[in-house]
């Protein structure tokens, strides 16, 4: 026995044997694992000896040799960058001397792209490393396979998490109160950062609680607070987060949601708001891979008071 395990127990330590081996067998200065996520490709693995990327690293998707090969604009396998024109015309190209490339593509058991398997070398490579790519698909389909069952079990124990937070919920609301909102955060940001998750926050405060309280009493309060609640749950899917987070202030993670699906939530958060005859200030911010669910918390607060001042500045009891 050479003491390794017989398996592996997560993805990243099956990605990152992966990439050591490939580059000792193949060469090139860099291999990644990599995310494509909305409009961008965050590295999640890599193994470098020329450009200093790092996991963590985001670039334009959009920009990238890997979206015009998953396109099939281009091989797999480029020896010598120059011969394919789909390659040295992307615009990632420009940010490095690029010699050679190989890109191939990670699935997910449904069909759609998770991300690539890629490596770059400044210089020409000989043209026989060509004869490496059933090795590449293999080492793919690989990880494709530990991938799925690692994401299969991460959604297994999102329920979990789930199912131990209803012990933090908002007595009149039955939404999880700010406790069990910071839990969830915090474990999904986790998730974020390990595979490259997009995600997004809602913040929402309620324009009329207090007007409601003093000219209603507090049991009208009660009972807008429970509509509100109510109303977003309507609004969000089942694997989205709703809390009440503060007296009249609610949030809304979206989960595994990128920047089109940020505005359909927030399109229904307003709809059905608007059909409970709710009166609202919304922020939305999306998660940035760079700074986290936290700097988005802070970003849609601050777009909602924004919203907040907006509404207040055009009400006729403002002019």
């Amino acid at each position: 026995m050479s003491g390794q395990p017989s398996v592996y127990s997560t993805f990243e330590a099956a990605a990152r044997d992966a990439l050591a081996f490939l580059q000792a067998r193949i060469g090139f200065d860099l291999w990644m694992i990599t995310r494509a996520s909305g409009d961008d490709q965050i590295v999640l693995a890599s193994r470098d000896r020329a450009f200093g990327i790092t996991p963590g690293l985001v670039v334009p998707w959009a920009g990238s040799l890997c979206v015009r090969m998953a396109a099939g604009a281009g091989p797999r396998i480029a020896p010598r960058l120059e011969d394919v024109p789909a390659y040295c015309q992307a615009p990632n190209a420009r940010l490095a001397r690029i010699g050679a490339y190989i890109g191939i593509p990670l699935p997910r058991r449904d069909g759609t792209l998770f991300g690539t398997l890629c490596a770059f070398h400044p210089d020409d490579q000989p043209a026989h490393i060509q004869a490496e790519l059933p090795l590449l698909e293999l080492l793919a389909r690989q990880l494709c396979t530990i991938l799925d069952a690692e994401l299969r079990e991460a959604e297994l124990v999102r329920r979990v998490e789930r199912a131990e937070a209803l012990a933090c919920t908002d007595d009149l609301t039955g939404l999880f109160n700010r406790r069990g909102w910071d839990g969830l955060l915090a474990a999904e940001e986790e998730r974020c950062k390990r595979y490259g998750h997009a995600a997004c926050v809602l913040v929402i405060d309620l324009d009329e609680l207090k007007q409601t309280n003093d000219e209603l009493g507090h049991a009208a309060g009660d009972r807008l607070l429970q509509a509100t609640g109510e109303a977003l749950r309507r609004a969000v899917r089942s694997q989205d987060v709703v809390a009440r987070v503060g007296g009249d202030e609610f949030a809304v993670l979206g989960v595994e949601c990128d920047g089109a699906g940020a505005t359909r939530l927030q399109g229904r958060v307003r709809r059905a708001l608007a059909a409970a005859q709710i009166e609202a200030s919304i922020g939305l911010a999306q998660r940035d891979p760079g700074s986290g669910l936290g700097a988005a918390v802070r970003e849609a607060d601050s777009a909602m008071y924004q919203a907040k001042r907006a509404r207040c500045s055009a009400s006729p009891e403002a002019r």
